[in-house]
């Protein structure tokens, strides 16, 4: 028998090939406590002109910085949370940028934020929220974390104009207990070819966040970003339920949506003249 396992494991360095070994110490105490798991779901669809990508991820590497952040973290009970961050544009593309990492502390916080500075953000086809969704959920299976709450934080700029009906990704991530929050990011755009629904944030809280507590915190100006992110990132770790009245921040909608869920779609198809 040992021969034979020796045997096996020369012909995996023979092919140059990797086995995936269990973590000994998750396998023994179990799966990392902490107190929410955040994935960073951020749009880099060619809708976001290269400004805009640099102003969405310094918001969020600002963010990490800040001592209100760490503060919040240490506040929870376990005092640290586990966050991954990935970028999406259509429904194929969807890349993780900086792999899940616990963060405890501003040392902790820096390490992430040097994994994800030294990854150039790409610009791609396509707008592909339900997408996002969906690959977002997937990265809480056996991610080796447990905690309370498990929360997607969808960054984009556009409605969804591929895949699959957005909606429907949303319920299905609900379903499975998951909160979606967003930051629809709403400026000008005086090019036709990027027009887009005139309330994205309508369109984001009736079509795209759920969850208990769950909320949009819009960008409006450029200046924004690193306030609009802060707050909502700490509104998510902290577990706070957001004031309706709060400047900036808008629960999610009980009533029908007020603007359909597949007019990204429709837009799409009235610009280009074919299915989306």
């Amino acid at each position: 028998m040992r021969k034979g396992l020796l045997q096996l494991w020369f012909l995996v360095l023979a092919c140059g090939m990797s086995i995936l070994l269990p973590n000994p110490s998750q396998a023994r105490n179990g799966p990392i406590q902490t107190d929410v798991e955040l994935v960073f779901a951020v749009d880099v669809s060619f809708s976001m002109d290269p400004e805009e990508q640099y102003l969405q991820r310094q918001g969020y590497i600002e963010a990490l910085r800040s001592p209100l952040l760490i503060d919040a973290i240490n506040k929870g009970i376990h005092g640290k949370i586990a966050a991954t961050y990935i970028e999406w544009a259509g429904e194929p593309f969807q890349r993780i940028v900086v792999p899940w990492q616990v963060i405890d502390s501003a040392a902790s916080a820096e390490q992430f934020i040097a994994r994800l500075e030294a990854v150039p953000t790409q610009r791609l086809q396509r707008t592909s929220i339900s997408g996002a969704i969906d690959f977002s959920a997937k990265q809480f299976i056996n991610n080796g974390f447990s905690s309370f709450r498990q929360v997607i934080d969808i960054s984009g700029d556009g409605s969804n104009n591929h895949g699959r009906p957005v909606n429907k990704a949303r319920d299905d991530a609900l379903a499975a207990g998951i909160v979606i929050n967003g930051l629809p990011i709403i400026l000008n755009r005086p090019n036709e070819r990027f027009r887009d629904v005139d309330r994205l944030d309508h369109y984001y809280e009736d079509c795209v966040i759920g969850g208990p507590a769950s909320f949009v915190i819009p960008i409006n100006d450029r200046t924004q970003f690193v306030q609009a992110t802060r707050t909502k990132l700490i509104l998510e770790i902290s577990g706070l339920v957001p004031r309706p009245q709060a400047q900036l921040i808008q629960p999610a909608s009980a009533a029908q949506p007020r603007i359909s869920c597949f007019a990204g779609e429709r837009l799409w198809q009235e610009r280009w003249g074919r299915d989306f």
